[in-house]
């Protein structure tokens, strides 16, 4: 028997691995098994909130290690309570649901519609409502609201929901007629389908459209919370306040962690025995939580994402010039290429810089929340020489 030898040998092929391998991270940089050095701007897909080993979040999770990793949830959580008390001031009166990941605060999401169609409208609205462009996940229930048809086609048939265009609230009130909705979803921002903005106006818009329709407004935060477009969530920018919102992604910065928050009317639905995790909202994801949050919520932290977002939009425009079109909100920023990214993403790995994939052709910059003025300019220069290296 003839024993398999190479690094992936073991594993899955499910992912398209670029050929490098990262060992150690500090602050904003990565460092590969040959001791190369990364900028990174991608963050682990927007995860990495404070960059690599940031003291405070490397002393919280030792101290942490050393007291409590995990209890189960059928005991009371110090830790829960703490982290949830730190997120609802900053987003709107209601009660947390802790999980693991994303995918799975989507998928708490869908079944709290699913309740508030079932129980408090007695089945009368069950149609649930999101957008073309959408990304929600990977379970099954967050794909049915994912669009991309390359993600869904392999597992059909899934759950039914109905998708209207982007951006366009006229469509959303068409669709919303017959009154039977329970639920609409959506990503203030737009990110694995390339960065793409809503117009001005579109989120209230549909907080209008929902509350008219005792429809529940879900708000996918998962990529763009905990700070990520220059406020704490990026449904902010617009006044308003979803029933539901799912996190993920930064809150954790670099622990996996999940979380739904939910209106009191709405989380009262979620009764004993309906909804459960065993890993999610453990001591260790908590702490990291909690640290993450006192960063964010510190003097200054978002101006400097506000700013540093604005100097990399800038930049990015100097670079590709008017026919690229540069995108995004705070450090979620795409550049729409003419040809698809992938050749760009592996030019610019040999520059020293981590860049990512959005969409077909788009070119998608996440950054660590606490990079610096001098750092953006890093980037920009190793993008520019990525770039003319493709002619």
């Amino acid at each position: 028997m003839n024993v398999p030898t190479t690094p992936t040998s073991f594993l899955i092929q499910n992912y398209r691995r670029q050929d490098v391998s990262f060992v150690r991270g500090a602050g904003c940089y990565l460092y590969d098994d040959a001791g190369r050095e990364y900028l990174d701007a991608f963050a682990g897909v927007a995860v990495c909130t404070l960059g690599h080993s940031h003291p405070k979040l490397v002393e919280t999770l030792s101290r942490q290690a050393a007291t409590l990793i995990h209890t189960s949830n059928h005991y009371g959580q110090l830790g829960q309570e703490e982290l949830a008390a730190s997120i609802v001031p900053q987003a709107f009166p209601g009660r947390m649901l802790f999980c693991n990941s994303g995918t799975e605060a989507n998928e708490a999401a869908y079944k709290l519609v699913r309740l508030w169609g079932n129980v408090a409208h007695e089945g009368r609205k069950r149609r649930i409502i999101a957008f073309e462009g959408s990304f929600h996940g990977r379970t099954l229930g967050s794909l049915s609201i994912t669009h991309t048809p390359s993600y869904r086609a392999p597992f059909e048939p899934l759950p039914p929901t109905d998708f209207v265009p982007f951006g366009d609230a006229d469509a959303l009130a068409a669709a919303m007629k017959k009154d039977d909705v329970a639920g609409v979803f959506l990503e203030p921002v737009q990110g694995e389908s390339g960065v793409h903005v809503p117009p001005p106006g579109f989120l209230a818009r549909v907080r209008e459209l929902c509350t008219r329709h005792q429809a529940l407004m879900v708000a996918d935060e998962i990529q763009t919370g905990i700070g990520r477009t220059g406020r704490m969530f990026c449904h902010q920018h617009e006044g308003i306040t979803p029933d539901v919102m799912s996190l993920a992604k930064g809150l954790g910065g670099g622990i996996p962690i999940g979380a739904v928050l939910a209106t009191e009317p709405v989380a009262a639905l979620l009764k004993p025995g309906l909804h459960g995790t065993t890993f999610g909202g453990n001591p260790f994801a908590c702490a990291a939580g909690l640290t993450v949050m006192k960063e964010v919520t510190s003097p200054g932290f978002l101006g400097n994402v506000v700013e540093r977002g604005l100097q990399l939009m800038e930049g990015l425009r100097r670079i590709f010039g008017p026919t690229h079109e540069v995108r995004g909100k705070g450090l979620l920023v795409g550049v729409q290429l003419q040809r698809p990214p992938t050749e760009l993403v592996k030019a610019a790995l040999a520059q020293g810089l981590v860049v990512g994939v959005a969409g077909n052709n788009t070119l998608r910059i996440a950054p660590a929340l606490i990079i610096t003025s001098a750092q953006v300019d890093e980037l920009l220069e190793k993008l520019a020489a990525a770039h003319r290296a493709q002619g």
